[in-house]
Order: structure tokens, then C-alpha cells, then sequence
């Protein structure tokens, strides 16, 4: 795995969890009385105080809007936008600033994808190839593209145990695939796909990739020319920033070639009655005023990430990870649902007896915050054979101790429950 690119000059600190807990600033409170445990960073990740002081620092002392307005306040933000856009190219390895496109997030950035690129270049009898494991984000857009355009929607499966099956999949794609949409890290399981080699198999049938990178992107490093794809998405909330911005990153020559997907102001060159041309990527695509504040609080999201050991930060994860498996594992009537090998700091699991959706409502008695539902997956859920599950997502900035208090919570329910 490539290491994270930093901008020139930076150097991490050395990590410590204790030091982030600090940098975090809602992790010091109490939720009915007792102190916060925050398992739900899949869902959407808390946000460090440096964030919070470039969103309010922004909106306090130097906002306007940006791109039209010949005054310092316009040229401020103007910069600070676009310095974001580069902390972005920076961050993923992006050949140039150019191939990084704002959008208000992830699901956005996939109906972008699929309205412009998809209506353009896929047409009836095409294949899109899906996984059994999608976010509706990446399921639902290209159902509207197929019901508009009468191309095939293929999925391929997934493993009891959660994992990939590269066999499977090599067979479904054929001559008739023009895309592959998939996940990098399925947000209910935790699975890390293997997208280099699922890249490289759709490439060589002439396909192109889109990676759905929302949580791929929370917990490794992402370079997306070592990836081989040619879209990546990912949304900041889940990135430590705020909401309301997310990134679509493409080859500059798909962008090119991909019409607008929405009109408006700033995304043209020239507008008449008659005749409309439109700017080059990246303002093509970031129809009138864009995410100005969200962009540059991602742009801090990713200078604090920047700032810290990131390949600590994801083995902290990891062991975390380890932890909560085995200790889950041994309360009694719990099954682990999603037991890859290759995983993310995600899991998901049941408790016989209970309903996810009352089991996290006790949890939270207990200061603990779990999903619990279908999160999105619910062709997962039918494959699965249940319903929903309680999942408990970690970030860098949770302990075993928490852990610990996730399992002891588990168990005092148990008592309520059954």
C-alpha cells in the first residue's frame, strides 16, 4: 500500500490517541449522564477543532462568494477554495487540480457520473456491473440510468463471510460492460475489495471504473492513479469534515468528454439566447455557487489528517478492529455479520432476541451511539437474511476502552431485552 502524499514541508506527529481524543472537541461530553462512546463514524465522523475554527473563521472574517467578485474578500476566498481543491489533488494523487471536481457529496458526485458519463456513452444492451455489497448511492442512479436507456444492471456476488469473489466476478465481465461501480470498503461489512486487480480485469474488457471511496478513503491511503480506476467519489463528513461537500475525482479526458450536469452560472464560457459554450473542467461541472465553506473546511479536514501518523492512525484502527471482533465474539447470542479477512474498521453484527433498532436504543442509555438498520444495503440485508444489523464503526480517535464499554453495554441490554 502507497504511502499518503503530503504536501511539501509537512511532517506528522507522532500519533497518540489520548492527544487526538483532545483535538476532537465533543468527545469530552456525557450522553445521559455518561461519557460519550461514538461508534458511528461510517455513518458520519465528528470533526476536529481545526475544522471548526477554518468553518467559523471563514463565515466570521473572510467570506464571499468566489471566482466573480474583483475585491480582496472575493480574492480571499477565491484562493482559499481553490487551495482546497489542490489539498484534495494532493491528498489522492491526482494528476492536477483540474480532475478535481466539488460536489455537495458523495451521492451527488455518483449522479453526476451517471447522468453525464452514463447518458453519453452508455446506451441500450450496455452492461454496468455492480457488487452484492452497494450503498443505495450506488445502486439507485444507475437503476434511473437503465430505466432511461435499457442498458443491464450485473451483480456480482459476495461470500458468506463477506469477501469478494475476484473468480466470480472476472466471468461476469465481457464485451458488453462499459462500467464497473464499486465500492471500495463496504459500509456495512467492512470489506476492502481488491479494486487494483477489479480495475485491471474491466480495463482489459474495456470497461470503465467507478469507485464509491467513502469509506475506503476514511481508513487508507488513496492514489488513484496506483488504483487504476477512472472515477473516485468520496463525501468530507466522513473524512472529519463537514457536510454538505464531497469530491468526484476523474481522468481528465472522461471529463472532457462528459457534457455538463446541470446549468447554471460559472460552469460557461459564453451564454447567448442561441448558443451556450461551456468552461473547462473542473467550473464545467460546479454549476453556480458551489460548497465555497464546505470545500475549505474539507481542505482543513485533510491538513489535520495531513498533520498526524496516518499509517499509526489506521494500525491503531486495525488493532481496535481486532479487539471488538474477539470481544464481541464472546457475548453470548451475538453473531458477527462480516468476517472478511481483508476489513476495515467496521462491523456489523446481531443479537438473537433482540431488533437492532432496540438494542441500539438501550446502547445509547449506556452513552454508546451504534447504526442500527439496513444502512443503506438493503439488497445486502435480503442476501444476508436478515432484516438489519447493529453496527459499531471506529474511527483513530476511539479506545479498547470503549470497546470495552460497547461489550459491557451489549450486555446490561441483554438484560432489558431478553
Amino acid at each position: 500500500m502507497n504511502a499518503p502524499v503530503r504536501a511539501a514541508g509537512t511532517k506528522p506527529k507522532a500519533f497518540d490517541v489520548a492527544q487526538v481524543r483532545a483535538d476532537f472537541p465533543i468527545l469530552a461530553r456525557q450522553v445521559h449522564g455518561k461519557p460519550l462512546v461514538y461508534l458511528d463514524s461510517a455513518a458520519s465522523a465528528q470533526k476536529p477543532q481545526a475544522v471548526i475554527d477554518a468553518i467559523s473563521r471563514t463565515y466570521g472574517h473572510e467570506y464571499a462568494n468566489v471566482h466573480r467578485g474583483a475585491y480582496y474578500l472575493s480574492e480571499m476566498a477565491t484562493r482559499a477554495y481553490e487551495d482546497a481543491r489542490e489539498k484534495v489533488r494532493l491528498f489522492i494523487n491526482a494528476v492536477s487540480p483540474s480532475e478535481v471536481v466539488f460536489t455537495k457529496g458523495a451521492t451527488e458526485a455518483i449522479n453526476l457520473v451517471a447522468h453525464s458519463f452514463g447518458r453519453a456513452f452508455i446506451k441500450a444492451g450496455d452492461e454496468i456491473v455492480l457488487s452484492a455489497v452497494e450503498h443505495h448511492s450506488n445502486i439507485v442512479p444507475w437503476q434511473l440510468l437503465r430505466d432511461a436507456t435499457g442498458c443491464v444492471l450485473t451483480v456480482a456476488p459476495m461470500e458468506p463471510d463477506g469477501s469478494f469473489n475476484l473468480e466470480a466476478f472476472a466471468a461476469i465481465i465481457g464485451p458488453k460492460t462499459k462500467l464497473v461501480a464499486i465500492t471500495h470498503v463496504s459500509n456495512v461489512l467492512g470489506t476492502i475489495l481488491p479494486v487494483r486487480e477489479i480495475a485491471a480485469l474491466a480495463h482489459a474488457a474495456g470497461a470503465k471504473v467507478l469507485l464509491d471511496g467513502c469509506q475506503g478513503i476514511v481508513h487508507q491511503p488513496v492514489d488513484v492513479q496506483d488504483l487504476g480506476c477512472d472515477f473516485y467519489v468520496f463525501s468530507g463528513h466522513k473524512l472529519y469534515g463537514p457536510t454538505g461537500i464531497g469530491v468526484l475525482w476523474a481522468k481528465a479526458a472522461l471529463l472532457d468528454a462528459m457534457p455538463p450536469y446541470q446549468g447554471g452560472g460559472d460552469m460557461i464560457e459564453s451564454v447567448s439566447f442561441a448558443k451556450t459554450t461551456w468552461a473547462p473542467a473542473p467550473a464545467k461541472f460546479e454549476a453556480g455557487t458551489p460548497p465555497i465553506v464546505g470545500a475549505i473546511g474539507l481542505g482543513a479536514a485533510i491538513d489535520y489528517l495531513n498533520s498526524i501518523d496516518r499509517a499509526a492512525a489506521n494500525a491503531h484502527e486495525e488493532d481496535l478492529l481486532r479487539h471488538a471482533m474477539t470481544a464481541l465474539a464472546q457475548v453470548p447470542g451475538v453473531k458477527l455479520i462480516g468476517t472478511a479477512r481483508h476489513k476495515a474498521a467496521v462491523q456489523s453484527f446481531v443479537m438473537e432476541g433482540a431488533h437492532p433498532h432496540d438494542l441500539a436504543t438501550v446502547l445509547d442509555r449506556s452513552g454508546v451511539c451504534v447504526r442500527a438498520g439496513h444502512h443503506c444495503a438493503q439488497p445486502l440485508m435480503d442476501l444476508l437474511g436478515v432484516s438489519a444489523t447493529t453496527r459499531a464503526s471506529f474511527a483513530f480517535y476511539n479506545t479498547h476502552a470503549e470497546v470495552d464499554a460497547l461489550v459491557a453495554a451489549l450486555r446490561r441490554a441483554q438484560e432489558v431485552l431478553l
